[in-house]
Order: C-alpha cells, then sequence, then structure tokens
C-alpha cells in the first residue's frame, strides 16, 4: 500500500545496528527494551529471547552498574546458542563511559549504544565523559543513539536559554523554549561527536517527551533540521489503554508526515503481564498504517443490535488466536503470510461487502437471518458453511489459502 507516508517520507542516512539498518529508506524499524535486572543473565537473555520472537527487531537492556555491564557478554553468547540474532543495544546514564572503558568485552558484545546527553556529567566533566563513550564507539565500530529525554534535560542549556528568551524583544512561549532546549541538545550533542570523528552514518537521535503534543513538535523540527535517523517513542507513555492510545497518537501523527525510522511503545505493564505487548502494539500501528506488514489482519464486527449472539465474536477472537499459534510455521514455510487479510463480520449490513474487500471472509448470521455463513474468497463468494463446526471449517479453508498463495513462492 502506497501512501503519502510512504512517497514523502524523509531521507536520513542510513546506520547499520548489527543486521539491522535504520534509516535510509530502510522499513520502519521495532524495536523495544527489557525490564529484567541485566546482573540476571539468563533472565534477561530469556526475556529479550521473547521480545526478539514476538517481532522486536533491536532490544535495549540497561546497563547501569559493573554486574550488569561484565553480564552482557553472557547474554550475547545464550542469544547465539538459542539462536536468537538479534542486535542489542546498551542503556546507560550517569557512568556509561566508566563502564564501556573498564569492560571492552560488553563494548564489543553490544551493537549500539544509548547516551543521554542530559545524563553524562556537568561543566568540563561532560564534555571528557562524552567523549570517552564517542570514543568507545569508533575503537568497536558502533553507533550510538544520542537520547535526549525531557526528563532528564540538560539543565544548563534550558536555564540558559531561558535567560536569553527573557531578554529577548520578543519571547518564545515557555514550552516553546523547552522543544528548543531538547532539539538542540540532540543536535549539538551529534556535532560534537561528528567532530570527535563518529560518523554520520553513526548517529541516531531520539528527543522523548510524554505529552503527544510535546513530541509531535519536538520532532517536526528536528525531521526539519537534520538528516540524522530518528528513533521515536512516547516515554512514560503509561500503563494499558492510556498508553497504548497516547503513543499511537502522538507516533501516527509524524509517521503520516515521514517523519521517523525506528519506533518504540513505552507501555507501563501491568503487574506480571507480558512485556511482549508493545512490541505487538508498535507491529499494528505501523501494519494498520500500511507502512509494515507482520501479521496476518483479521477485521472484525463491532457488534450492534443485529447481532445479539456471539457467535462472531467468539469466532473472531478464535481466528485470532489461530492466526498468532501458526505464524511461526508461516513464517519458516509460507513467506508472504503477513500480508494475508481476514474478514469476521456479524450479519447482512456489511458482511458481505467487507468480506469481498479481504482474502478471506465469512459474514455470519444475524438477530433473525438464516443460520448459513457465507464465504468470500479473493472478492467472490466461495461456498457456504453451516453446521456446529464452521469455526473448524473456516480454518481449514485459511490453512489451504496461505499454502495455495503462498506455499508456490516458498518452493520457487
Amino acid at each position: 500500500m502506497a501512501y503519502s507516508a510512504i512517497r514523502n517520507r524523509r531521507q536520513s542516512i542510513p546506520v547499520k545496528v548489527g543486521h539491522v539498518t535504520v534509516g535510509g529508506g530502510a522499513p520502519v524499524m521495532v524495536q523495544s527494551m527489557t525490564n529484567t535486572d541485566t546482573a540476571d543473565a539468563e533472565g534477561t537473555a530469556r526475556q529479550t529471547a521473547d521480545l526478539a520472537r514476538a517481532g522486536s527487531e533491536v532490544v535495549r537492556i540497561t546497563v547501569d552498574r559493573e554486574e550488569s555491564a561484565r553480564a552482557v557478554p553472557r547474554i550475547r553468547e545464550l542469544l547465539d546458542k538459542w539462536n536468537v540474532d538479534v542486535p542489542l543495544v546498551g542503556d546507560f546514564h550517569y557512568n556509561g563511559h566508566t563502564l564501556l572503558n573498564d569492560n571492552p568485552a560488553c563494548a564489543e558484545a553490544l551493537a549500539k549504544y544509548r547516551i543521554n546527553p542530559g545524563n553524562v556529567g556537568f561543566g568540563e566533566k561532560k564534555d571528557r565523559n562524552f567523549s570517552m563513550m564517542i570514543e568507545t564507539a569508533m575503537k568497536f565500530d558502533r553507533p550510538v543513539r544520542i537520547g535526549v529525554n525531557w526528563g532528564s534535560l540538560d539543565q544548563a542549556m534550558l536555564t540558559d536559554l531561558m535567560d536569553r528568551n527573557a531578554k529577548s524583544a520578543e519571547p518564545m512561549d515557555v514550552r516553546e523554549v523547552m522543544h528548543e532546549a531538547i532539539v538542540q541538545s540532540g543536535l549539538l550533542s551529534a556535532e560534537r561527536a561528528v567532530e570527535l570523528g563518529l560518523g554520520k552514518d553513526k548517529i541516531i537521535i531520539s528527543a522523548k517527551c510524554s505529552e503527544v503534543q510535546d513530541l509531535i513538535a519536538v520532532y517536526r523540527s528536528l525531521g526539519q533540521r537534520c538528516d540524522y535517523a530518528l528513533h521515536l517513542g512516547l516515554t512514560e507513555a503509561g500503563m494499558g489503554s492510556k498508553g497504548i492510545v497516547a503513543s499511537t497518537a502522538a507516533l501516527a501523527v509524524l509517521l503520516q508526515e515521514g517523519i521517523g525510522d525506528t519506533i518504540r511503545i513505552s507501555l507501563t505493564p501491568e503487574p506480571g503481564g507480558d512485556r511482549t505487548k508493545e512490541v505487538i502494539v508498535a507491529q499494528e500501528i505501523l501494519q494498520t498504517m500500511g507502512l509494515r506488514a507482520f501479521a496476518p489482519m483479521v477485521i472484525a464486527c463491532p457488534g450492534c443490535g443485529r447481532t445479539t449472539s456471539t457467535t462472531f465474536q467468539e469466532l473472531a477472537q478464535d481466528i485470532q488466536s489461530y492466526v498468532r499459534e501458526r505464524m511461526p510455521d508461516w513464517r519458516k514455510d509460507y513467506p508472504g503470510f503477513e500480508n494475508l487479510q481476514l474478514a469476521v463480520m456479524g450479519c447482512i449490513v456489511n458482511g458481505p461487502g467487507e468480506s469481498k474487500h479481504a482474502d478471506i471472509g465469512i459474514s455470519l448470521p444475524g438477530t433473525g437471518e438464516l443460520p448459513a455463513a457465507p464465504i468470500f474468497i479473493d472478492g467472490k463468494k466461495a461456498m457456504t458453511l453451516r453446521g456446529e463446526n464452521i469455526s473448524g471449517q473456516f480454518k481449514e479453508i485459511v490453512e489451504g489459502y496461505v499454502k495455495g498463495r503462498w506455499g508456490a513462492k516458498s518452493v520457487a
């Protein structure tokens, strides 16, 4: 699907992160972050593997102390043993310069370093510590993400901009000054990295805020003022539907404008919740916008007074679960299957029409309608299902369609 967001996509410098390309016209990349104690090498490796298998193309891990830094090579070793080749990104704050310098095996095992310019030190120490991290990146030929966060913004820079703004003949709104401080922090840090010898093709910038309109304003400015690859994410997005809605609202606007080369959805997991949910949400944002395809889409009727039966709801849930279960085998045997579109509709009003637009669609009977479910394949009515096992019959149809449409390609 060639939407305007793809045709008018902002051109950025491509960056290699392990075997993954970020920017330069490459598909918008999905990444995530573990929430385990990195010093627990096996636990972190397991969660990293789960995130990678869910579709995270890069996984970031916290490296906050010696024990964490020493565990990183072991994490990489375990992932390689399990045939999980996802690149690892080290998340550094405050002491990253010493951790990387004192633990070369850690620096080598990581595919990228995240540097927060607001947390590398103050005054002369700031430049020295930042320079040490850039020198390590050059030594091991690693890219860096200069990750500005408005919760840990460089206060000296912000104060200076506020003072100058106050003396201006036409002062900006305070919030606009903060936006400018965030943008300048990222751009000036990138310029300093280039001065130190790091190539522009080794730099990704992020500028995260926790408010939707702030994030949009900051990234629009960044997109106009540089050609570095940009990582998008609404920081501290929140829990459940609030976090999903806020992240989608912000990122969808930017992506539609062609801004963004890689994304992360920073959801607060529920106690005992599945960390991979943030990966699925990121994939669904990109797929519903037509930017990428990760898994077959199941279009389902929302229900109304014509659909008092729960049959279509149960079938939609059953088919969605079935698709997820079959994805590992389909990915291996039927490349291209992720473009499959299914429709599970609940009555005669929109059922046939929506079913015709999907690759395979089923229109279940609504209240008072005849107990029959017509099946549409590639826009044409193919058959009608009846009886107690409509779900099983529909799955067989889907399985046959996937094999018939994409199986030939895998053999060829």
